[in-house]
């Protein structure tokens, strides 16, 4: 019943306090004016990267990030008529999802019979991105979506549905203004992902660009940007996945 909502994270008037997950509902053919998700999601603290999941779960972030506080990433079930139940912090631990650094964007999809859960995490002393099957240990992700320099941030991966694309956004060499969204491929959830391959002018600007964001079927990219003069969102369509 929530496919075509659109959750942000946002600062605007009628919050809890700093940054709170506000959710606007598809009436057809437009988005209407954005709801404050509530008192189970937001608080005093700073609750950002919204992140809706099959089964009416609804996974995000809390904590303060100004100051490279700890944030840590919870899960909600959404009822249909009660809305959002309470929230839970999802495993914490020096190797768990959850550590005493700070964790981004979670991304949850399932495949195999087991579930993915990718984020992106300070724990090595800057946003490296991460995965954990089943919410076992926090593992770095292989292949392109890392780098060994480490002035890089790699940071606020989603996933497609099937688990074989990926989008996030990087300050590695090749941004327009850094940081810049990248995606990468791979042919099964086993293997290591493909070279990152920048999205170009069409999506990136001179600007950082940020938690990008995938629709279920692939066409649809929804991302944020400063190209305005402020932080708002925006969107780009392609005819099927990979095209």
């Amino acid at each position: 019943p929530y496919t075509n909502d659109l959750y942000m994270a946002s600062t605007r008037p009628g919050g809890a306090g700093g940054q709170d997950i506000w959710v606007a509902h598809w009436n057809g053919s437009g988005w209407d004016a954005p709801e404050n998700a509530g008192d189970n999601i937001n608080t005093s603290a700073d609750e950002f990267c919204p992140s809706p999941a099959r089964g009416n779960r609804f996974f995000f972030v809390r904590g303060q990030i100004a100051g490279g506080a700890n944030t840590d990433i919870y899960v909600s079930k959404r009822h249909p008529r009660n809305g959002f139940g309470p929230a839970q912090r999802l495993p914490t631990g020096d190797d768990a999802i959850n550590s005493p650094a700070q964790e981004w964007s979670p991304s949850w999809f399932e495949a195999g019979g087991h579930e993915f859960l990718y984020f992106s995490s300070t724990r090595e002393g800057r946003q490296r991105i991460y995965y954990s099957v089943d919410m076992g240990p926090a593992q770095l992700a292989p292949g392109g979506v890392n780098t060994s320099d480490s002035t890089v941030q790699d940071a606020r991966p989603n996933v497609r549905h099937d688990g074989l694309e990926i989008v996030w956004d990087s300050t590695r060499t090749g941004s327009l203004g850094g940081p810049d969204i990248f995606t990468a491929n791979r042919s099964s959830v086993d293997e290591p992902w493909g070279p990152a391959e920048h999205l170009g002018n069409g999506i990136n600007s001179p600007v950082p660009e940020s938690r990008a964001s995938l629709s279920w079927d692939g066409t649809r990219l929804m991302f944020g940007s400063g190209r305005s003069g402020g932080g708002d969102i925006y969107t780009s369509t392609r005819e099927k996945n990979g095209d």
